[in-house]
């Protein structure tokens, strides 16, 4: 009886995360019977109060690799720091040649931001938020830089701490 409760509670909490496939690459060999193709998938999952995660895996089906990808990033998922629905603090970061710059808007804005950004932002429930991706267009490193910055913010009150100001 105790194993179906345990199951249950995995399958409820499971059933809140959503996921979704950003990015799928194609790769071909050329072998002595043809081409071989092998496939790799760009994963995010979150739950739209906070945890967001990815994962990248590489597999020679497609629905292999975003199977593995997706568990990737369920077992990388964390919890960012929110302002009500928007973000405590603008930010820039760089991330392996490219740079990413977050900034909290209005109530009511909306996420103004690319696609790739925009999916991380929207999947960590952050509601109103201005982003702009520069140098680079690579999904993985826009992703990596994204989630470099969200790591990177800190609430008031922790910034108040860190000053010594109580």
């Amino acid at each position: 009886m105790a194993k179906n409760s345990d199951s249950s509670k995995k399958e409820k909490a499971n059933s809140e995360i959503t996921e979704k496939v950003l990015y799928v690459n194609r790769c071909s060999k050329v072998v002595s019977g043809g081409r071989k193709f092998s496939f790799s998938a760009l994963i995010l999952v979150g739950d739209g109060k906070g945890r967001v995660g990815y994962g990248f895996a590489k597999a020679n089906e497609l629905t292999d690799a975003i199977r593995k990808g997706g568990e990737d990033a369920r077992k990388h998922m964390r919890t960012y720091q929110l302002d009500d629905t928007t973000i405590p603090h603008e930010i820039t970061v760089n991330w392996d040649g490219s740079s990413i710059f977050l900034k909290p808007a209005p109530k009511g804005s909306g996420v103004v931001a690319g696609p790739k950004v925009r999916a991380v932002l929207e999947m960590a429930g952050i509601k109103d938020v201005m982003a702009k991706s520069m140098r680079s267009n690579n999904p993985i490193n826009i992703v990596k830089a994204t989630f470099k910055a969200l790591e990177s913010l800190r609430s008031r009150e922790e910034i108040r701490n860190l000053r010594g100001q109580e």
